[in-house]
């Protein structure tokens, strides 16, 4: 390799890796550092505990149900989302004109250009409120009783998750489609000379090859609905009743911020990663794949 290559590589990489040290890498470090001191900013006071912080979180009630809650919301939304995204994705892709499948593509994308935070705020004034509510309001007109969706701990979840998938379905379509649309037309020519049915095709043709860009999808909305927070705070008033709606972002931000207890939740947030991590990790080795056409 010439100096002038070399020269070039490392202006090509230290930004990168400076980035990612900025970024990254010191912010995980100073979190896992937090994480075994007991601090308080407005004491400005500063004791190395160990592991104390971590030894609490068996023993935290509060630590236990934003587990339990964040792996619900997170495995049930997931699962929703990749059927539903999915199954509008090849509906879409069905269609002949390009300008039809430009159009609905369209319109599944929008909720997702709107923030997060606003559609939250127009779902819980005007769609699930529990007096002026659309959805209640439809309840009522079929001869139903109206919904606490945000104040009834058996509906809380359900509730946000509905919200999430509304809010944030166009994504997955979007990837979904792009892999539909990198199929070769002459495997579906193929399979129709051998007289495959839809279901068929889809079983033994599209889902198979969708097998690089469905790891993908299935990974990143993982990741993303582990660290989703905006919803359960907009959404909800004081985590939802009994603590129905308490996940482990939430836990966190009240740890840090009402509480002040920065280390504690440095610990949360460790712990957090680490599954984050353990789930990545996982779901990359079951979802191997080793195709070409």
């Amino acid at each position: 390799m010439t100096k002038s290559n070399r020269l070039f590589l490392m202006a090509v990489l230290i930004p990168v890796f400076a980035e990612a040290a900025v970024f990254l890498i010191i912010p995980i470090l100073g979190t896992i550092s937090i994480s075994l001191m007991e601090y308080n900013p407005l004491a400005h006071t500063v004791f190395f505990r160990g592991l104390e912080n971590y030894a609490k979180l068996p023993s935290d009630p509060d630590f236990a149900i934003a587990l339990k809650n964040t792996l619900v919301f997170t495995l049930t939304a997931v699962a929703f989302n990749i059927v539903i995204s999915l199954t509008i994705a090849v509906l879409i892709c069905q269609m002949k004109s390009n300008k039809t499948r430009s159009f609905f593509r369209m319109i599944v994308f929008l909720p997702c250009m709107a923030p997060m935070v606003a559609s939250a705020v127009v779902w819980a004034r005007s769609i699930l409120n529990t007096k002026i509510g659309l959805v209640n309001q439809l309840i009522l007109f079929f001869g139903g009783k109206s919904i606490a969706w945000t104040g009834d701990a058996d509906y809380v979840m359900i509730s946000v998750i509905v919200f999430t998938l509304w809010a944030d379905l166009g994504y997955n379509i979007i990837l979904f489609c792009a892999g539909i649309d990198g199929i070769p037309a002459e495997i579906y020519e193929a399979a129709d000379l051998d007289g495959g049915n839809g279901w068929q095709k889809f079983r033994h043709v599209t889902f198979p090859l969708l097998g690089r860009t469905t790891t993908f999808v299935i990974l990143m909305t993982l990741i993303s609905y582990f660290q989703m927070f905006a919803q359960f705070s907009v959404l909800l008033t004081k985590d939802g009743p009994q603590h129905s709606g308490l996940v482990l972002t939430s836990y966190i931000y009240k740890t840090a911020f009402v509480y002040k207890e920065m280390g504690y939740a440095a610990a949360i947030s460790v712990v957090l990663f680490i599954i984050i991590l353990i789930v990545s990790l996982v779901q990359q080795q079951l979802n191997k794949v080793d195709w070409e056409y």
